[in-house]
């Protein structure tokens, strides 16, 4: 089950370099909040492929499925309830508001990681070995 894979840990790194670069640069009305979360849900992918050897589709549900659960949580206002409103980073990690188009962003995400799998990957019903 656990393997590491080195092509989706610098794939991993990539995206994250990508999405602080965003988070730090980038203050538009579309590149950071939607781009970003479309990028986000795959660096969370190659996060998981890069230490889990499992089902390309298991685990872009399983992070699908955690991207909508942390969009949740905004919709309950977390930051506000953990008293960290003020708190720059954790407003950019967990996120502050719900947006419907979040969870379009992190669908059309997870679609774009299944068509690469499926074209250039090892399909996406097979385990990665």
């Amino acid at each position: 089950m656990f393997r590491f894979n080195p092509r989706f840990f610098l794939l991993t790194l990539v995206l994250f370099v990508i999405e602080v670069l965003i988070a730090v640069y980038v203050h538009d009305n579309f590149v950071r909040p939607y781009v970003g979360d479309y990028l986000v849900v795959m660096l969370l992918y190659c996060g998981v492929r890069a230490f889990i050897n499992a089902s390309p589709l298991k685990i872009a549900l399983a992070v699908l499925l955690f991207a909508y659960f942390i969009e949740l949580l905004q919709y309950f206002h977390l930051v506000d309830r953990l008293g960290l409103a003020g708190n720059t980073v954790a407003r950019t990690v967990i996120g502050y508001g719900f947006e419907w188009l979040d969870l379009l962003a992190y669908t059309l995400g997870v679609i774009s990681i299944l068509l690469l799998e499926y074209f250039f990957g090892a399909g996406i019903f097979k385990q990665n070995k």
